[in-house]
């Protein structure tokens, strides 16, 4: 009755989630006196999970999953879960594990929390701590169904180690055309950038930026601080940056251990969507804009002269710390 987790990964590699929900599904198991089966696809070098807690891997490799396709990779998972005998299934609150995890619970008949936060507050009955009301508030979710799938909200628990050796087995599912009513012709990514989805800081700019011209303040400081770039849903919307950067509710949500706004005067939409961030720093020459109220550390300024300023404080530390 192991617990079983989806590792997410891309072009061959895991994903940061794919670790975290192997920490958090390591302590479930151990309270539950159990083991962690781990899901792979198409990753030939899984041994980096035994790193943080993984017990087994299930390793499936068919070309036909090349692409994501969530009705597909939904019933790969219900069938590694009928053979490993699990009655918990976790995966992590990605956009692909959004679209799954409904179906996968649909499939096994199970109960299914979202944004889920924490570690069980209790395992009889079975309740988890659960994000609500856009991360405004927290409430408790018992499951009563014999097979639960959790879905655990990113960076929530943290990565912990927990060294071990796991086993490895070909898995091999059946695949029907069916599970492909959906057709993935292409995915086009950006490369040489920090993806909005890993990373653990965000350099996040608005309108008080003025124009397309000046991104390059969001940019330099995100090069310095190892950081993924982003913007607020006005500016993506005036094409002075792509969709696929715009943060909030509307667009992708957020949850890093810093999440920087510079010239964000902080609509309710996009304050929701960035809510769990664990450090919030707000830069804007508005002491009135409501991002203040719910930033952690705030500067009233001209982000003109600010931003160049801290780029260049964090240069000279990281030169003396190098």
């Amino acid at each position: 009755m192991s617990i079983l987790i989806y590792a997410e990964s891309a072009e061959g590699k895991f994903k940061k989630v794919a670790f975290e929900l192997a920490s958090y599904a390591k302590k479930v198991a151990e309270t539950l006196g159990t083991t962690v089966t781990a899901l792979t696809v198409n990753i030939s070098d899984v041994s980096e999970l035994s790193k943080y807690g993984v017990d087994k891997v299930l390793k499936v490799t068919n070309d036909k999953l090349a692409g994501f396709t969530a009705k597909a990779y939904a019933d790969v998972i219900k069938q590694a879960a009928e053979k490993e005998g699990t009655k918990v299934v976790l995966l992590s609150s990605t956009t692909d594990s959004i679209y799954l995890s409904s179906l996968v619970a649909v499939a096994l008949n199970a109960g299914f929390a979202s944004n889920v936060v924490g570690l069980p507050v209790s395992t009889s009955p079975f309740q988890v701590k659960r994000n609500a009301f856009s991360n405004k508030a927290f409430n408790i979710t018992e499951i009563n169904t014999d097979v639960k799938v959790l879905g655990l909200a990113k960076n929530s628990y943290g990565i912990f180690e927990s060294a071990g050796s796991a086993t490895e087995e070909d898995f091999n599912p059946s695949i029907g055309d069916n599970d492909f009513g959906v057709k993935v012709e292409s995915v086009e990514k950006v490369s040489g950038k920090v993806s909005i989805a890993d990373a653990d800081i965000v350099v996040s700019g608005g309108r008080g930026l003025k124009g397309p011209e000046n991104w390059g303040l969001v940019e330099d400081l995100a090069a310095v601080l190892g950081a993924a770039t982003a913007c607020s849903k006005p500016v993506s919307d005036l094409g002075w940056r792509p969709h696929s950067e715009h943060v909030g509710q509307t667009g992708k949500p957020v949850a890093t251990n810093l999440y920087i706004a510079i010239g964000i005067s902080g609509a309710i939409q996009h304050i929701a969507g960035i809510n769990s961030s664990k450090v919030k720093l707000v830069i804007n020459n508005d002491p009135e804009a409501p991002f203040f109220k719910v930033a952690d550390y705030g500067i009233v300024g001209d982000a003109f002269t600010i931003v160049p300023e801290l780029i260049e404080k964090l240069k000279a530390f990281k030169a003396q710390h190098s």
